[in-house]
């Protein structure tokens, strides 16, 4: 459970947002925080009788001071300090949450700008899924304002809070119909400063999260504003170097928004081509498992579109020495669905492999991978036996003519060093290519 102080301000709008002022003034302050107490002396409740003691007319009243006395902070660096009044304030804001749950006829309009003040993640999430819960009393307090401060939160190091957050962005982007566009582009904003200028935000994430949501409720045919948030920043966020921390979570936004649109599959893949890792074989590996998910719900009239870029990429990395790329590449194969799609395009992409298979088999270095090359080998053997010989008697054919060639090549240097001895021709002498 976390909460944030504030000061009242002097308009309407109720501002729950005070912990980024709160971290500017921990720079200044000295560890005795006297941000949170005057000239040390001991913070003070008043005592009040629990809610379920009181008669029930009374409770909505009671409620309110609660939510009141619950705004008062303390500071918990100092943990010998006000140790009956920190006990006394735990108990009261789990005795609120348990209140709210269960309970009707606390939510008078009063109680919207408290309990935003207050902002418990907890007691928050319940009381937006309360079934009292009005948005047009609440759209007074939660507003652009707040969700921009709200977004801001998102980069705190502590995964709970992050999580809370999540869960509390989810609930309002259901609840303000209003806010929904305008979240979408503060979301925008956060990844294009993430991927452009910072390369630091802690709650990617989490933010990825609830845009699988969103996207997977977006109505069909997608806006031009959705199709644009995908090709220039969600396939951008894929460049990243902590990528490994949201890559899941990315790749399954991908994924909702090809299920939606499958059109979009030709300038998804095409992307993730571009941005493809070159000296990275950790992220190479995360890129292969992302593109089979994508082939997973690949149309075959979109394959067809991509599938010469896609198998000349595949097509290295099952030649990295890297025995990791290698082999996630050649796990493409054990897929029976991206099985029948290569059967079905063999004369494409057996080419396109070909060389880098036969090679492989006969000299790399981990004999897993070799194993592995000879079972594809065989499949496309057996998918297209006339394309494979004649593929086969080209590649030794050409082998033959490279090993013809190197050993001309070897002969002629050889008469070169000859006759430099022989007419003690200079090192530095203009030599043939």
């Amino acid at each position: 459970m976390s909460s944030a102080a504030t000061t009242p301000p002097s308009v309407d709008r109720v501002d729950g947002f005070s912990r980024k002022s709160v971290r500017k003034a921990k720079q200044k302050r000295s560890q005795s925080s006297s941000q949170f107490r005057s000239q040390g002396k001991p913070i003070e409740l008043t005592p009040l009788p629990l809610l379920k003691d009181v008669p029930a007319p009374e409770q909505p009243e009671l409620f309110l001071k609660k939510l009141q006395q619950c705004c008062t902070i303390f500071d918990f660096m100092d943990t010998l300090s006000d140790l009956k009044m920190k006990e006394y304030k735990r108990s009261m804001l789990n005795e609120l949450v348990d209140y709210v749950t269960v309970s009707r006829g606390y939510l008078t309009e009063q109680t919207y700008p408290e309990v935003v003040k207050m902002l418990v993640y907890e007691f928050f999430i319940r009381f937006l899924e309360s079934q009292e819960f009005q948005p047009s009393i609440a759209k007074k307090y939660i507003d652009q304002k707040f969700v921009l401060q709200l977004l801001d939160l998102f980069d705190s190091e502590d995964p709970r809070e992050r999580d809370y957050l999540k869960t509390v962005l989810h609930r309002i982007y259901g609840k303000f119909l209003g806010l929904r566009a305008f979240i979408r582009k503060q979301i925008n904003n956060i990844f294009l400063r993430f991927v452009y200028e910072t390369e630091h935000f802690s709650g990617v994430a989490e933010l990825l999260e609830i845009l699988g949501s969103i996207i997977n409720g977006f109505a069909l045919p997608l806006k031009a504003e959705h199709k644009q948030f995908l090709v220039k920043v969600l396939i951008p966020l894929h460049t990243v170097r902590s990528l490994s921390l949201f890559h899941a979570q990315l790749a399954y936004c991908i994924v909702q928004f090809l299920e939606k649109d499958p059109t979009l599959t030709e300038p998804v893949i095409r992307g993730l081509l571009k941005f493809w890792p070159k000296t990275c074989s950790q992220k190479e590996v995360m890129f292969l498992g992302e593109l089979e998910e994508i082939l997973d719900v690949i149309e075959p009239t979109q394959f067809v579109k991509i599938q010469e870029p896609l198998f000349k990429q595949i097509s290295k990395c099952v030649s990295s020495p890297h025995f990791q790329v290698s082999e996630r590449a050649l796990y493409y194969w054990n897929n029976e669905y991206i099985m029948s799609l290569i059967e079905e395009n063999s004369s494409v992409i057996l080419p396109i492999m070909f060389a880098s298979l036969y090679r492989i088999s006969k000299e790399h270095w981990n004999p897993a991978i070799v194993a592995l090359v000879y079972n594809v080998l065989k499949a496309f053997m057996e998918m297209n036996s006339l394309l494979f010989d004649e593929l086969t008697a080209t590649y030794k054919s050409e082998r033959q003519r490279e090993k013809k060639k190197e050993k001309e090549r070897e002969e002629l240097w050889k008469k070169l060093e000859d006759l430099k001895l022989k007419r003690g021709i200079c090192s530095d002498s203009v030599i043939p290519t």
